[in-house]
């Protein structure tokens, strides 16, 4: 059976994330499970694995990664950028800016399942 792995990265203090990233966790998680059940009769598993970031590396925080390849890489015309996140900023004690991502010119702050599903489709190759 292949296992495709879907990493999230994201801020973590005291165990609360900041907004967006905690619209993009309850997202992924959902479909994880979802698309893990839709794959497996076609011999996929897709599993989930949630990494923690502490301020330092806010950099990372609400990247997806698909066996290793961020989303952005995996999609075609996606790119990422930042912009400001008062969430964040409450939670680490300064005004701070986060990742997102821009795909056909739209931003996205917290990342919508439909771009986590079209990656995973494109790398386990079991889905539409």
């Amino acid at each position: 059976m292949q296992t495709v792995t879907v990493e999230w990265r994201h801020l973590d203090k005291d165990g609360v994330t900041c907004d967006r990233c905690a619209e993009t966790g309850s997202g992924i998680k959902e479909l994880v499970q979802q698309m893990d059940a839709e794959c497996r009769p076609s011999g996929v598993r897709i599993q989930f694995t949630e990494t923690r970031l502490n301020a330092a590396k806010i950099g990372q925080s609400n990247l997806i990664l698909i066996n290793g390849v961020a989303l952005e890489e995996v999609l075609p015309q996606t790119e990422v950028s930042t912009s400001p996140c008062c969430s964040c900023g409450e939670l680490i004690g300064k005004e701070t800016s986060c990742r997102t991502i821009v795909r056909f010119g739209r931003i996205h702050e917290a990342i919508p399942q439909h771009l986590v599903r079209e990656a995973i489709c494109a790398v386990a190759r079991c889905c539409s």
